[in-house]
């Protein structure tokens, strides 16, 4: 292995992943590996208490699968303690990571940087994107989050994030997954909905409707509409289309009130529903005149620790990484 500076490590343990990165000095991804967390088919989610008991299952298993050259470089751990980057936010399955984060750092005297799940998905979509400037609009969209944020960044390793609006009952991929799990498919159910959805009717995209009310989304009606879908005998294809549609239209009416309200037109999109080629797709042609869209690869769209890896760096060193600085040593 190229000898190298310092490498640091970064450890997210959110709803449904628990997930380790390693980034050396220059944010190249050195080292990655995550496991989703096991869900019994038919299941549509799982509890706190068991996905945390799988935390702590998996993070001994992950630690012990990192090369043993890499830990006598590591100069800093860092590790996200929270859903979003308040006082108020709190979920118990992020206490399995902090433990582990902080006796790694206790035993080898390094610091340690506690950071966000959704800052973690920022920095991950920010370190692979081509997005400049430091203030910016982000949709989070993901099993867990549907939220419009006006994020400034003005100290190196953190973000101050201003939620604009979001949903008022299911999120996106709460909506995916619901559908997803009636019409046969494994939880999390968002790359094979995606998949699924490939063979629809174009037409499809338009059955369900979307409830925007201002900056509030709403999807707990539509999701009933889609099982109604379901009921009635539809092609499963043609279901998974609409719930793509549905949600693109949705995201469509909540940015173009974003930009509206900030006049601010850098867009980044994070969250494992982010990963969605079609929503992806349709987003950008639908808003074409409103922002610019900046995506983190659809990799790292999905619940991971790399970004918390970057954050990591970015305190400890004192310095801002440049958005799109990616590469990668992996072999």
């Amino acid at each position: 292995m190229k000898k190298r500076m310092a490498l640091y490590l970064g450890i997210d343990t959110s709803a449904y992943t628990t997930s380790l990165a390693i980034v050396d000095d220059q944010a190249a991804l050195v080292y990655e590996n995550r496991k989703v967390l096991a869900v019994p088919q038919g299941e549509r989610g799982l509890a706190q208490s068991a996905a945390l008991f799988q935390h702590v299952q998996n993070l001994p298993q992950l630690a012990t699968a990192v090369p043993q050259e890499y830990w006598g470089e590591i100069a800093a751990i860092g590790v996200s303690t929270a859903p979003r980057p308040l006082k108020e936010s709190y979920m118990p399955v992020f206490t399995p990571g902090f433990g582990v984060a902080s006796a790694m750092a206790a035993a080898r005297c390094i610091p340690l940087v506690l950071t966000s799940h959704q800052e973690g998905h920022l920095a991950a979509g920010l370190i692979s994107s081509k997005l400049s400037g430091t203030r910016f609009l982000a949709v989070h969209i993901s099993g867990g989050t549907t939220e419009l944020l006006e994020v400034q960044r003005q100290l190196p390793g953190q973000m101050d994030i201003r939620i604009l609006g979001g949903t008022t009952d299911l999120h996106a991929g709460q909506f995916i997954d619901r559908v997803g799990v009636r019409l046969g498919l494994p939880f999390p159910a968002g790359s094979s909905l995606e998949a699924l959805a490939s063979q629809a009717n174009p037409e499809a995209a338009t059955w369900l409707p979307s409830a925007v009310k201002g900056f509030e989304v709403s999807f707990s009606g539509v999701e009933s509409a889609a099982q109604r879908l379901i009921d009635q005998g539809k092609e499963p294809a043609d279901v998974a289309r609409a719930v793509e549609g549905c949600i693109v239209r949705t995201l469509t009416k909540l940015l173009k009130a974003g930009t509206e309200k900030t006049g601010i037109k850098e867009i980044l999109i994070v969250g494992g529903v982010a990963s969605n080629r079609y929503i992806r797709q349709e987003l950008e042609r639908r808003l074409a005149k409103v922002g610019n869209f900046h995506w983190a690869l659809p990799n790292w769209s999905r619940d991971n620790a790399i970004g918390v890896a970057v954050l990591t760096l970015e305190k400890t060193k004192g310095n801002f990484i440049k958005a799109g600085n990616l590469t990668n040593h992996i072999e």
